[in-house]
């Protein structure tokens, strides 16, 4: 009888759907009375994790796992070479969190567009006709570089469209007719930030794209333009993008993800009117946080069924041919 332990918190739906399959045992939050998640895994056939790291030492007693299960699509937390030499699969929640992604990085363009937060302070302060309200901008006519088009870029760029803007799209991984095909420029990285007025990055994280934004990438942007991270913290360089705020090549930036989370001090940056930062809830709204859990869980039964979806697996050479 299969064992699925689930690590953290996650949307009820997500339990009940576990719970109520038949033939599976289910150990969760709830029921975990103290034990370490070591021990839980003795016996696990299938695990679930939303914010717990998964390495070496946490595998070392569970020689029945056969699938791991990410509530999301970033697997930086993951080690996944230590799972592949093990044989155990590691898959995401592909869709489950892409609208609620797209939606909040165009949230942060309009707020930076409008600069909402400190308006917002200033009328709480008593100020009613607000200084610098003639420094905000239309997002209408203005031009918008995606960097990558998987499945969060493309609904950014829909809805970017749907504002009137000129959209660009780098992503060297996809075949440019794919792009030009859903109606969207393509460009080189470095033309597109010369001409963009709003950089957004829809990247994964790894060793190949660490400090995507640095010093020399931020150089590049249009004098004023606007940059937007809600992938991972660890594509961009916070120092080099402080300074270029400080200075005033850079007009804004809007965060949903920090180099270090969750943030234990307070960063100088945060002190800047022209930045704007949300603590990684991008995905986390009610709809995200149950299509993550619910396919979470149909991931796993699935799998330990003999039903793979490949699409949902990152180290699909453990499936073999």
């Amino acid at each position: 009888m299969p064992h699925i332990v689930v690590a953290d918190p996650i949307h009820p739906d997500g339990i009940e759907r576990l719970a109520s399959a038949p033939g599976v045992t289910l150990d969760h939050p709830a029921t975990a009375n103290g034990a370490s998640l070591v021990d839980r895994l003795k016996d696990a056939d299938g695990l679930i994790v939303r914010g717990t790291p998964v390495d070496e030492a946490l595998l070392a007693r569970a020689e029945r796992l056969r699938v791991v299960c990410r509530h999301g699509v970033g697997y930086d937390l993951v080690d996944v070479p230590a799972l592949t030499r093990r044989g155990i699969a590691l898959m995401i929640t592909p869709e489950a969190n892409a609208a609620s992604v797209a939606e909040h990085a165009l949230m942060l363009m309009l707020t930076l567009a409008r600069k909402v937060v400190p308006v917002s302070a200033a009328v709480r302060r008593g100020e009613w006709r607000v200084r610098g309200q003639s420094g905000t901008f239309e997002l209408g006519g203005r031009k918008v570089l995606v960097v990558g088009f998987g499945r969060i870029g493309t609904r950014v760029a829909r809805l970017c469209s749907a504002f009137g803007m000129q959209v660009m799209v780098h992503d060297p991984y996809l075949p440019a007719g794919t792009i030009r095909g859903a109606g969207y420029e393509v460009v080189d990285r470095d033309a597109g930030l010369a001409q963009a007025d709003i950089v957004t990055l829809h990247i994964p994280a790894n060793e190949s794209t660490r400090d995507t934004v640095n010093a020399a990438f931020l150089a590049r942007m249009k004098p004023g333009a606007v940059l937007l991270n809600t992938a991972r913290g660890t594509l961009v360089d916070e120092a080099a993008l402080e300074a270029a705020l400080r200075s005033g090549h850079l007009g804004a930036a809007g965060l949903d993800v920090l180099r270090v989370e969750p943030m234990v001090q307070g960063l100088s940056m945060l002190e800047l009117d022209n930045l704007v930062v949300t603590p990684h809830v991008a995905a986390s709204t009610a709809e995200g946080l149950r299509r993550m859990a619910w396919d979470s869980a149909g991931n796993v039964l699935d799998f330990l069924a003999g039903r793979v979806d490949r699409d949902a697996v990152v180290n699909g050479e453990v499936l073999g041919p």
